[in-house]
């Protein structure tokens, strides 16, 4: 209950009690009872009521989230050309009234589900676009009142329940509308959907200002076709569907073959590598060879007695006797100990290693 009001109770409840007070001294008197009014108490009800009454009707309360539009027959157009914002004001006693306007966010959906919108029942926006498909749109728009034109607002609408019911819901169903035809079907639910939404909201800002309120934010909420429409999006996003799933194995049977082909050519790499570590390593054996021989020859030409040297190192630690045949039956007999003390060493030792198969010289 606001400080107004109480005045203006208290200050009628003292007129009320004059009058009770009054209608008490006419009693007794019509009861032939000595009875008189008592000035005093006549003036302090009186005044005190009046008073009291006459601040209720004058101060007036304007909550946080309103403005008010003072109301007064002595001002060109009916109203005073300021508003009042929140806070206590003072206006002429019965000739002047505050009619409140809310500033605070407001809301309102038109929606085709029951129980969601504004209005009850199926409230979407039907419009058609460019390619001439019907669509329903459900969307709300959040706005407030402009406490600064509160009274240009209040000169047009007269109140708030009407600039709501004459202005918001129409005007954003027309912009709806409107906008929606510049725009085919597809690019409505698909990629130009959020500049649907943009350009709605641009237009409808320019036009809730025009009034005096002011639009924060338009929401296209849900987007919903005719049941044949509907069938055939959805009969394209198979085949949509399907075509992607066709491609994802195209790919993998790429994917499949490319490493089939990697794995083929790393195998024959491999071979080839194989290929020439073997010819190398052979060249390489042949090339040793041919390098112990050439040694051994050498050897040979500079102590002829190393042969013989060679084959009595292969022989069996236990041989001590050896017998080389000889011409008529007369066989050489050699102790090989004492041939080995009396054989020279010889002078150059090759690197390479000697054959381990040796045929014994015929004398």
């Amino acid at each position: 209950m606001s400080i107004s009001t109480i005045l203006s109770i208290a200050g009628w409840v003292l007129l009320i009690g004059l009058g009770l007070y009054i209608f008490y001294i006419l009693t007794l008197r019509s009861q032939r009872h000595d009875a008189k009014l008592n000035i005093l108490i006549v003036l302090v009800l009186l005044i005190g009521g009046l008073s009291l009454a006459t601040l209720g009707a004058g101060l007036v309360f304007v909550d946080q989230f309103e403005a008010g539009v003072v109301i007064s027959p002595l001002t060109a157009g009916g109203v005073r050309p300021d508003p009042i914002g929140p806070g206590i004001h003072f206006v002429i006693p019965f000739i002047e009234s505050v009619d409140r306007f809310s500033t605070a966010k407001q809301e309102y959906t038109m929606s085709g589900k029951l129980n969601e919108g504004a209005v009850q029942g199926n409230d979407a926006v039907e419009a058609r676009t460019s390619d001439g498909q019907q669509v329903y749109i459900d969307a709300t728009v959040r706005y407030y009142a402009d406490a600064l034109k509160v009274v240009s607002l209040r000169r047009t609408w007269q109140g708030q329940d009407r600039y709501i019911n004459g202005f918001v819901r129409p005007t954003t169903r027309n912009v709806i509308y409107n906008s929606t035809a510049l725009y085919k079907v597809e690019e409505v639910y698909g990629a130009k959907r959020t500049d649907l939404q943009q350009q709605i909201e641009l237009q409808l800002k320019d036009q809730f200002a025009l009034q005096g309120l002011i639009l924060e934010a338009f929401q296209l909420r849900n987007i919903t076709f005719s049941p044949e429409y509907a069938q055939s999006i959805e009969q394209k996003q198979i085949a949509q569907q399907q075509a992607e799933q066709a491609k994802l194995l195209v790919q993998k049977s790429q994917q499949e073959a490319d490493q089939l082909r990697a794995r083929v050519k790393g195998e024959a790499d491999a071979v080839v590598l194989r290929a020439t570590g073997d010819s190398q390593a052979a060249v390489t054996r042949a090339q040793g060879d041919a390098q112990a021989l050439k040694l051994i020859a050498e050897a040979l030409k500079t102590n002829p007695d190393l042969l013989t040297y060679t084959y009595i190192q292969k022989l069996a630690p236990n041989v001590g006797l050896i017998l080389l045949p000889a011409g008529g039956n007369n066989p050489f007999i050699l102790d090989l100990k004492q041939l080995q003390q009396t054989l020279p060493q010889p002078a150059v030792t090759p690197t390479a290693t000697v054959p381990t198969t040796t045929t014994v010289p015929t004398p």
